[in-house]
């Protein structure tokens, strides 16, 4: 699922037989969409997950706690941020008869994680590792040299078929995989002197919504928001 303003994906993964399902960095102003195709296929939503306290939109958590009664939120316990369930590295989220690890991968903050599949070989990345990029390492917790070896030891240490889906893009790509990144990835293949040197002339715009939605999705989408976004809650 995408969200055009924030080039944000948002991923629902389901269990077939038991229709337990989780729901990967939900955007505020689609989670009636999202509410919507979950009632359309008759899934049980367990779990609303964000890989980290993200910058560029609301995290749409909150709003589907209510338009979908009975799941529930998480996120990493080094986040720092409210959730119902707090994860930490190596621990497992269960839906069905399926499991995500759970992989701390901080730089681009420090509560950003990898959601891995081993069974269907496949990582969720957040903005650790994006498609022949990855995360801007120059505010919020940022640390190039983190990210570096972050990235390295648990995402690009994973088999080379594994594929790999980012937060964000902002090219039209879907997927990517652990070979293609450790191949072509024109930052992440560079010695982490040069991808730090990298990073830091980068010269990227402060993010236009952070302002509004660090507070936010510390406490899932529901401090301070902006009218409109205030008035679905209220409608809820």
């Amino acid at each position: 699922l995408f969200d055009r303003e924030s080039c944000t994906y948002t991923y629902l993964l389901a269990d077939a037989n038991t229709k337990d399902a989780v729901l990967i960095d939900p955007v505020i102003e689609l989670a009636e969409r999202d509410a919507h195709l979950v009632s359309d296929l008759g899934l049980n939503l367990k779990y609303v997950m964000n890989t980290h306290v993200h910058a560029d939109h609301i995290t749409g958590t909150g709003l589907l706690k209510k338009l979908v009664p009975g799941c529930q939120s998480l996120i990493a316990k080094v986040s720092g941020a409210i959730a119902d369930v707090h994860v930490e590295h190596g621990e497992t989220v269960s839906f069905g008869d399926h499991e995500i690890e759970v992989r701390n991968t901080p730089g681009h903050t420090n509560g950003c994680v990898t959601y891995v599949s081993h069974d269907k070989k496949f990582a969720f990345t957040g903005d650790a590792l994006l498609i022949r990029g990855c995360g801007r390492t120059d505010f919020q917790e940022g640390s190039s040299d983190t990210l570096y070896e972050s990235v390295h030891s648990q995402i690009l240490s994973l088999p080379d078929d594994y594929l790999l889906y980012p937060a964000h893009d902002y090219k039209g790509q879907t997927v990517t995989t652990v070979a293609e990144e450790k191949e072509f990835n024109p930052r992440l293949t560079k010695p982490k002197e040069e991808f730090i040197e990298i990073m830091n002339k980068l010269g990227l715009p402060y993010p236009k919504k952070i302002d509004v939605s660090l507070p936010a999705n510390k406490v899932c989408g529901l401090y301070n928001l902006p009218d409109d976004l205030a008035a679905k809650l209220q409608d809820e």
